[in-house]
């Protein structure tokens, strides 16, 4: 791990905002998780590592006033680059991804079916050493994720506690690879209300989110990291399991078995199945696009394979 952040840390900051931008994306999208892209662009470690860092440094320097120290221990430059390029994405595409996912849903859950497929290769190339006993987490994993897609979504008060304790919840998921943190906020009936106060600037609604996704934040990234260090190839197993198990979510193709109304008074999918593009066009009499599909879950595909490929010769630089 050590070795993989000993590389990063020669990244420039506008490469890190891009990838935080990338993050930011992904999880206003119910299914898919910025934890994924941070994995596949090589920052997951060094994320990890800063942010479990940071509980010690407040106490070791930042209390003591040794605000340089505080900056290099957590990583600084890193967070905030990444930091800024996730707040970024989040204020400028929620409108336009909310957009696109209403008038071009098949397109765009194309595009995000084949980056997760491609993420399964990668994450899975990360595991030093195959056994048959990996088996178990590999399955445990998509067995949740699956369990978590067929969840049906709630409809609670968006009060200061909710906005707390969801900011807690999609935190911890949106650092996993695999698990959607703002499906899980659909799940619970906040992604509504998180995308509204985003897009009205809701400064009380969002502050209380912030609070929540520190504290979660800080809470389960020191735990992934131990899970790491002493289980890497169980926790690989495990996360790669958790986006087999996604794509369920993912596929473009999926027949509505009920609706629910939102607080917007909108009609919404409740359930949903995933069916093939030819039942889905004998449903719904639409095109199922299956073409355009196809090609844009390529292009989903090739980036991964284009940031692993860049990723090797980085790293094969950096050693020569």
């Amino acid at each position: 791990m050590s070795d993989v952040n000993a590389n990063n840390r020669t990244q420039h900051p506008a490469g890190i905002f891009l990838r935080g931008m990338a993050m930011g994306a992904a999880d206003i999208v119910p299914g898919v998780s910025g934890g994924t892209i941070a994995f596949i662009t090589g920052i997951y470690f060094r994320l990890l590592e800063a942010i479990s860092a940071a509980p010690v440094a407040f106490f070791r320097q930042l209390v003591r006033g040794d605000f340089l120290g505080f900056w290099r221990a957590i990583d600084g430059v890193f967070l905030f680059s990444l930091l800024a390029g996730i707040l970024a994405s989040i204020a400028s595409l929620a409108s336009l991804i909310t957009w696109l996912l209403d008038e071009h849903p098949i397109l765009i859950w194309s595009f995000f079916f084949g980056l997760i497929v491609a993420s399964v290769w990668h994450v899975g190339q990360q595991v030093k050493r195959y056994s048959p006993v990996l088996l178990i987490p590999l399955l445990s994993g998509v067995a949740f994720a699956w369990w978590v897609t067929t969840l049906p979504a709630s409809e609670v008060d968006p009060s200061a506690l909710a906005f707390l304790g969801a900011g807690a919840l999609a935190i911890c998921a949106m650092i996993l690879p695999g698990i959607s943190g703002s499906f899980l906020l659909l799940i619970i009936g906040m992604y509504a209300p998180v995308l509204s106060a985003i897009k009205t600037a809701a400064i009380t609604d969002l502050g209380m989110f912030m609070v929540g996704c520190l504290i979660g934040l800080l809470s389960v990234a020191r735990l992934i990291t131990l899970a790491f260090k002493y289980a890497h190839d169980t926790v690989l197993a495990l996360l790669t399991g958790f986006m087999i198990g996604a794509l369920v979510k993912v596929w473009p193709w999926q027949e509505t078995l009920s609706w629910r109304t939102s607080s917007s008074g909108e009609q919404v999918p409740l359930t949903q199945l995933p069916v093939a593009p030819e039942t889905w066009a004998t449903l719904y009499g639409q095109d199922p696009l299956v073409g355009m599909a196809a090609l844009m879950a390529c292009v989903g595909l090739t980036i991964v394979v284009g940031l692993e490929m860049a990723g090797r010769r980085r790293s094969a630089g950096t050693r020569n």
